[in-house]
């Protein structure tokens, strides 16, 4: 008799189990795709790439300088008297350490300002989502997963969402 009702128990919520799987409605979309090429996403790289092309640009005409320095000191150096030399190395260094501090500063700044960008499109990939989640009644969809079914991938519809939107 116990083991009857065991069974007819594990029996039922087995069937419960399957009917909820059945009609539960799961979605996933792939963040980094939709970073890399919806439409808000790749003009916010472009606005930093213009924001930041100068700067860049003199950075390497700097490190272009301190190459030919470097070169110079080397084949000139043992020629050279001892001051002039002295003087050299140490235009060099202060250059260098210029070039470092300058550097440091543009990459903090771009990662700073990439991160605002990116972050303005995360939000709008969110609200994007939720749109779409709540039109087509999804039950729960996931933007991290190790798999994710073709079958259950919207990440085109989130691109194709955020590129209409303005």
């Amino acid at each position: 008799m116990k083991i009857s009702t065991l069974t007819l128990v594990t029996a039922a919520l087995v069937g419960v189990c399957q009917t909820a799987a059945a009609e539960t409605k799961i979605g996933f979309v792939n963040s980094d795709r939709v970073m890399r090429e919806a439409g808000p996403a790749v003009r916010a790289q472009q606005r930093l790439e213009k924001e930041f092309e100068k700067r860049d640009q003199e950075l390497q005409r700097m490190a272009k300088d301190l190459q030919a320095m470097q070169e110079d000191l080397e084949r000139n150096g043992t020629t050279m008297g001892d001051s002039d030399r002295r003087a050299k190395e140490r235009a060099l260094n202060d250059l260098n350490r210029d070039f470092q501090r300058k550097q440091r500063e543009f990459r903090e700044d771009l990662n700073q300002r990439r991160n605002e960008e990116l972050a303005s499109v995360l939000e709008r990939a969110n609200r994007s989502v939720k749109q779409i989640a709540e039109a087509e009644k999804f039950d729960i969809i996931f933007q991290e997963a190790v798999y994710a079914s073709p079958r259950i991938d919207i990440t085109d519809k989130v691109i194709k969402t955020l590129s209409e939107s303005k």
